[in-house]
């Protein structure tokens, strides 16, 4: 999920596209949506102003596309997830995926937080669309799991919220963190701290931690 980019195994145009998402992520992280400039953007990814409004028709477009993209990588772990599945190995992947995600791509977090913060107003409709289509589908398969006796009774937004706030504070408040432990989070470190993150959310579910977080 942090694998580098190979530059030399993809096109001009798809180059230049991840450069310039690269940059406005760290723009919209530092700025907002309303403090950001598409000429930053464009100076950050060292690109011409019109090569950022030639693969992104506006400043919105592209924030909504990285906001969308994110949104996308947190879940996908948990999208195909069914009632079939073993809640501790489909949880603890959960948990051990954003964690990741909130180590390779903090600005992404941050950048999405602000949003929220701001009362999500370029998120209204995917939210009342998009994503509440999503939470009501994983809603069902955690009390699928409830019912069936695989998981501790709980209230599955509840779970889901705790989830989502546990992890995405490594990168939302990883500048508290860092200050707080006297240096940044190697990957070793990320590493302990989703071991015991999964440990925290699977006993208090009453689910046996998988070998690998153990």
């Amino acid at each position: 999920m942090c694998a580098s980019k190979n530059y030399k195994e993809i096109s001009i145009g798809e180059l230049n596209r991840s450069k310039i998402l690269d940059a406005a992520e760290k723009e919209f992280a530092l700025h907002g949506f309303k403090g950001a400039r598409v000429q930053q953007i464009a100076d950050r990814a060292e690109l011409p102003k019109t090569n950022v409004l030639y693969y992104f028709k506006s400043k919105e477009f592209l924030y909504l596309a990285l906001l969308e993209d994110i949104l996308r990588l947190w879940n996908s772990r948990f999208d195909e997830a069914t009632a079939s599945d073993d809640p501790a190995e489909v949880l603890a992947h959960y948990i051990a995926d954003k964690m990741e995600i909130s180590r390779c791509r903090p600005n992404a977090s941050k950048m999405f937080a602000l949003e929220i913060i701001n009362g999500a107003p370029n998120l209204t409709e995917f939210f009342k669309d998009q994503h509440a289509s999503w939470m009501a589908g994983r809603v069902a398969v955690i009390k699928q799991w409830i019912e069936q006796g695989k998981l501790a009774v709980t209230d599955p937004h509840y779970l889901l919220f705790n989830i989502w706030a546990t992890s995405q504070h490594y990168a939302d408040f990883s500048i508290q963190i860092n200050e707080l432990r006297g240096k940044p989070m190697t990957q070793t470190d990320f590493a302990e701290a989703t071991n015991n993150l999964v440990k925290l959310i699977l006993t208090g579910c009453s689910l046996s931690v998988p070998t690998e977080f153990q």
